[in-house]
């Protein structure tokens, strides 16, 4: 009688294993010199060393959502890393923090090594674009847990910034100018509402890829699964250059403008946005259209077309945006901080879309 094995009960050490291979040339491209350990021991090692005078952490945690259900569906599976990677360390940005190092955690019912290694992959450009160490993770394969071909993924980011550069949002002040860097897209934010669009439309996910649904030219699937755009090094070295300039910063994602910017205003003042400010990129205008969802909603469940929105100083404004710009970034002006009325909103938006 032959006795049980761990393959037998559904998990693959051997393919873990050499997964983990896989991983150790993508981590070791973004390896920093405060990197005292990383990837196959029990505990990543990380110093601080002595570039900081009064350093604070700063930690967030985040996953992809149901983006995934389209990855799996069209095997669109390299850019949901970055997109991974982009949602915690936009976040932590948010206080002025450099990000220093990420983990990463993948859960499956049966490891495809392949695919996992074609997300890890996407996790590591895109900790290249934050300029932090992919430091550690955890890989976990679980029978039963998950559907054959499906995964989920839990990124962890930490970064440092000086407690007197913490941007908290104190400073900002009535007549303060809202500059918005464009998105790359839906970045990873209300794909449960645009499955549903799909599906309203007459397109089920499969139909989608089979009869290559065009926009702008290009197939409607590589604007959904376009990677969330990392915003770390321009900001970084705006605040380095003008680190008077910017008062508040603010990450587009779920709860879209209407929420996430009256998150760092204090409770006196209100944003106020106009629409007509920035071309709504083609993606948004087609899923308005197609689900028929009302302007309210849509500012409410996607970025239209803003991935990140900074507050800066009126006389700091120009310089602001000259620099972004020269970093790469597309910028608009897209409103001004004014009074709040009463107990009104503190967004504020009005137009419509340009």
């Amino acid at each position: 009688m032959t006795g049980l094995t761990y393959r037998d009960a559904g998990v693959d050490i051997d393919a873990g294993d050499a997964l983990v291979e896989r991983i150790k040339p993508l981590a070791a491209r973004t390896m920093r010199p405060e990197v005292l350990a990383g990837i196959g021991g029990f505990g990543a090692l990380f110093a601080l060393g002595g570039r900081y005078r009064d350093p604070v952490l700063v930690s967030g945690t985040d996953g992809v959502g149901t983006k995934l259900k389209l990855a799996f569906a069209w095997g669109m599976h390299d850019g949901v890393g970055q997109d991974l990677v982009a949602m915690s360390v936009n976040d932590i940005l948010v206080q002025g923090a450099e990000p220093l190092f990420f983990l990463d955690y993948f859960a499956c019912g049966k490891l495809d090594v392949e695919v996992a290694a074609r997300v890890v992959g996407g996790i590591a450009r895109g900790c290249e674009l934050a300029g932090c160490a992919l430091i550690g993770g955890e890989t976990a394969e679980m029978p039963d847990m998950y559907p054959e071909g499906e995964y989920d993924l839990a990124g962890f980011a930490v970064g440092a910034v000086e407690r007197e550069a913490i941007l908290d949002g104190s400073r900002i002040a009535a007549g303060d100018v809202l500059l918005g860097l464009a998105s790359s897209g839906a970045h990873s934010n209300g794909y449960s509402l645009v499955r549903r669009v799909l599906a309203k439309a007459g397109h089920g996910v499969d139909a989608a890829r089979d009869a290559e649904l065009v926009l702008d030219g290009k197939p409607l699937r590589e604007a959904l699964m376009k990677p969330t755009r990392i915003y770390v090094r321009s900001i970084l070295a705006l605040l380095r250059e003008l680190p008077e300039a910017v008062k508040g910063l603010a990450h587009i994602t779920g709860g879209g403008l209407r929420e996430n910017v009256p998150r760092i205003l204090p409770e006196p003042l209100a944003a106020h946005i106009d629409l007509g400010s920035w071309p709504r990129p083609a993606l948004f205008r087609w899923l308005q259209e197609q689900g028929e969802v009302a302007e309210a909603e849509m500012t409410r469940v996607f970025n239209c077309g803003i991935g990140m929105v900074l507050v800066v100083a009126p006389e700091k404004a120009g310089a602001a945006e000259g620099l972004l710009r020269a970093q790469g970034e597309t910028v608009y002006r897209i409103g001004e901080v004014v009074p709040r009325v009463g107990d009104e909103p503190q967004a504020r938006i009005v137009g419509s879309p340009a």
